[in-house]
């Protein structure tokens, strides 16, 4: 029989969790002969049996296993450390922080993206958040690793780890992408290792590690983790926020463009450093010296006119400041991305666009016979009795609103007129 392994420890009189509580109830109830003493003199050391069999006093049985598995052979050192993470129920935003009453929100689900979800979190870290189960932030969510996610989420309210999955899509662990979590719940005893964490990317090539953003004692914190966590590991499920957005046109703050005014000489807003943050996810970064921000630079125009050139465009299609076309491409991932510095543009063969204007009645030109030739080709020239020629006709318009349907486009994205969009994938 394997002989069972003692572990001297001193639960954090501070420490308000149901396991601290009963360790010390547990440690003055023993005779002092015993490792016990007076309630008077407060919280002292207690023998704790953990057994091979995996029963440890106040923790779940996955815990005891991993205690007695750490144990053994290394007497001289430290388990894996489990997060000391107490948390709060699943309750409505705070109004006005860590005072006055909570107020009503409900739980609508919001779009969002990788990128706010992680800025979010890093605001947080920046800030280092106090650890809290009770108390909240000036943002309206409580201090705890559950309420952190909620918070980087952008949930309506704040939710427990016995509620965060029902905001998610569960996925693979190797499918993780930044602003996913690693959820553990234990439902054996929901106070005692229950934790979760934002995966805010690989740390390395074997993917052992991450990067992990997450509340826990004493403070928030952006940290190199084991994947998925110390301890537990197994049992820590992927999941992916249901709001992301990401290759779709969703509606809605996260990917509406936000007007033409809020770019250009003199703004100063965060839609600047968002289109910054894009153009550098597209290759942009070596127009960046300190990175995206807020007020508008000759970076961001320069960057983004590379990215307008890169799609192919040109004249004021790629004057440097975004409109609608340069948004959605940027927002959904889909358009070329800027090129290495020294290749040029046009390298990948793109043919440009030549502008709005060239296609509309009375129009003739060599871009309308250059458009339908390539209708022709993509297969869709049945509206044309005679052959595609420099002249544009209703011929041309009815094959142009077919390639645009065929998109999944409707109503004023499929009118038969060719953008730049249209242009780039009957192009590609």
């Amino acid at each position: 029989m394997t002989v069972p392994v003692f572990e001297e420890y001193e639960p954090a009189a501070d420490c308000g969790c149901p396991g601290c509580a009963r360790r010390r109830r547990t440690a003055a109830a023993l005779p002092a002969r015993h490792g016990g003493h007076p309630a008077a003199r407060g919280a002292r050391r207690a023998l704790v049996l953990v057994t091979a069999a995996g029963v440890v006093l106040s923790c779940g049985a996955g815990q005891a296993a991993a205690t007695a598995a750490g144990a053994k052979g290394r007497a001289d050192t430290a388990a894996d450390p489990q997060p000391v993470t107490p948390q709060g129920q699943a309750g409505p935003l705070n109004n006005g922080g860590s005072s006055g009453p909570p107020a009503d929100s409900g739980s609508a689900l919001r779009t969002t993206t990788r990128a706010d979800i992680i800025n979010r979190a890093k605001t947080w870290v920046t800030a280092k958040v106090p650890y809290d189960m009770t108390a909240y932030w000036s943002d309206g969510y409580r201090q705890d690793c559950s309420g952190f996610v909620s918070m980087a989420w952008n949930l309506a309210a704040n939710e427990w780890t016995g509620s965060l999955a029902t905001f998610g899509t569960k996925i693979a662990r190797a499918d993780l992408q930044p602003g996913d979590i690693l959820l553990f719940h234990n439902l054996a005893d929901p106070a005692v290792g229950s934790h979760v964490t934002i995966f805010g990317g690989w740390s390395d090539h074997t993917h052992t590690h991450y990067v992990a953003y997450e509340q826990t004692r004493p403070h928030a914190r952006k940290a190199t983790t084991p994947m998925a966590y110390w301890s537990n590991s197994s049992k820590y499920v992927a999941y992916r926020y249901k709001g992301v957005v990401s290759g779709s046109d969703v509606g809605g703050t996260a990917t509406a463009f936000p007007g033409a005014t809020k770019f250009g000489p003199g703004a100063d807003n965060a839609h600047v450093t968002r289109l910054g943050q894009m153009l550098i996810a597209q290759g942009g970064k070596r127009f960046y010296k300190d990175g995206a921000g807020p007020r508008w630079s000759d970076a961001d125009k320069r960057a983004t006119q590379a990215f307008q050139l890169a799609q192919g465009w040109k004249g004021k299609e790629a004057d440097g400041i975004p409109g609608p076309g340069t948004w959605s491409l940027l927002v959904k991932g889909t358009g070329r991305a800027i090129p290495a510095a020294g290749t040029g543009t046009g390298s990948n063969g793109a043919v440009p666009y030549p502008g709005r204007s060239y296609f509309a009645p009375g129009k003739s030109s060599s871009h309308v016979q250059k458009l339908g030739t390539q209708l022709v080709k993509k297969g869709y020239g049945r509206h044309y009795v005679t052959g595609p020629g420099p002249r544009w006709t209703e011929a041309d318009r009815r094959n142009v609103e077919a390639f645009q349907k065929a998109q999944g486009w409707s109503g004023s994205a499929a009118d038969g007129y060719p953008g730049p969009e249209t242009w780039r994938r009957l192009f590609a």
